[in-house]
């Protein structure tokens, strides 16, 4: 019975010492979170030009929430929305001085932006600097909010 409660006790012993090694292994590291958010805003240029709905439908939270340089909310519904209607069309876009910051489950993305789109009907050109929020759930990052303001002139 000795033994038993001993052998037990070690193999407790063992697994607690344990536990946060293969706890930490399984986190993704800064660099790591850094290349996919870096990923991300590279890949929603391309879905944007595409007009791939499917990108957004999938990386954002459903509660998305964002304030556009033109004085608007949008929903992750809204943006599905205007996706599906034909007058909206991105002719060009860019993205450049991207800065990507982790803590922890959170990270921030900074960048500049030009694009050149048909939105409603109307032309709009314009440089943007946006901060976007991302939160880590299930293994992968989604953004579930966004700020947009025009660059001064």
């Amino acid at each position: 019975m000795k033994r038993i409660m001993l052998t037990l006790l070690a193999s407790i012993a063992v697994l607690a010492a344990l536990s946060p090694i293969a706890a930490a292994k399984k986190q993704p590291t800064t660099d790591d979170a850094v290349a996919a958010i870096t990923q991300f805003e590279n890949d929603a240029v391309k879905a944007d030009l595409a007009g791939d709905s499917s990108f957004f439908h999938k990386n954002y939270a459903d509660d998305f929430s964002g304030g556009s340089s033109w004085g608007n909310w949008d929903t992750k519904q809204s943006i599905l929305a205007d996706m599906k209607d034909s007058k909206n069309k991105t002719n060009s876009e860019g993205i450049s001085d991207l800065n990507v910051r982790r803590y922890a489950d959170t990270a921030i993305a900074t960048y500049k932006s030009t694009y050149d789109s048909m939105y409603r009907g109307e032309h709009r050109i314009r440089t943007i600097l946006s901060t976007d929020t991302f939160v880590r759930e299930g293994g992968s990052w989604k953004l579930v909010a966004s700020h947009s303001s025009e660059l001064a002139r």
